[in-house]
């Protein structure tokens, strides 16, 4: 694991920019495409925002990228709550990317149609799940963490935290009274990166919790989230690190 810590948001998101593009320019010079998946929340809408303007928007192949989403609500694209309607308004709206190589959660099916659509598309992707192909996932997946210590759509006290096999679930959130559409920590965790971005003063104690405390992914599910051979990178400022003892490299 490695920790990056940065004095305040806008320079995390100039560091989480950074690396991106780094890591796109290098990844695609052995393969002819890159998969990531992008989160939502208010961290990784600024990184969005840096990512539409130049340098990056010149820099960056955008027709080699194939776009997915960690998670997602269950509500249009055009609700002011969806994490694709965000990205498309601060990112993708901005770049070259082909519509066939976006995958958005269809929250126009069934919860639990849309979960097994989303898990059909990562199968076309990334085989199976069997012991005999095992090989990564995404190239890079995003994520955030929330106050509570949950990312993705993997809440405290939820069983979606503890799922083993399925790649998506669909449930219903009863703190927030909709369904939530996911990932899961078998597919994430066959990435070959995953970047947490994480700031502010109100997820210090969560962090510390997550990164030195006791194993305990009912109250801080973020734990789930360890790659199998990949990288794992926590972005953070220095608000959000201020309770850290530790030192990491």
């Amino acid at each position: 694991m490695q920790l990056i810590i940065k004095k305040n948001p806008t320079e995390l998101a100039k560091a989480a920019a950074d690396f991106i593009a780094k890591r796109i320019k290098e990844v695609l010079k052995k393969q002819d495409r890159f998969t990531i998946a992008l989160s939502g929340g208010s961290t990784p809408k600024a990184l969005h925002e840096l990512l539409a303007k130049s340098p990056y928007v010149n820099e960056i192949p955008w027709l080699q990228l194939h776009v997915f989403w960690g998670d997602e609500r269950y509500v249009p694209i055009d609700d002011e709550q969806s994490n694709a309607g965000m990205a498309y308004d601060t990112l993708l709206g901005h770049v070259y990317t082909p519509e066939e190589q976006i995958h958005v959660w269809r929250t126009n099916l069934e919860p639990d149609a849309a979960a097994a659509d989303y898990n059909r598309i990562l199968h076309e992707y990334f085989g199976d799940s069997g012991e005999a192909s095992p090989g990564p996932s995404f190239d890079l997946v995003l994520l955030g963490m929330g106050d509570d210590g949950h990312t993705l759509s993997l809440f405290p006290g939820t069983e979606v935290v503890h799922e083993q096999t399925a790649w998506t679930k669909a449930y219903f959130l009863t703190q927030q009274n909709m369904y939530r559409l996911t990932l899961t920590a078998p597919i994430v965790n066959r990435a070959s990166c995953i970047a947490f971005l994480v700031a502010g003063p109100k997820k210090a104690e969560p962090l510390k919790e997550v990164l030195e405390g006791d194993y305990n992914p009912d109250k801080y599910p973020s734990q789930v989230i360890k790659p199998t051979d990949g990288e794992l990178i926590w972005l953070v400022d220095e608000k959000a690190a201020a309770d850290l003892t530790k030192s990491y490299s």
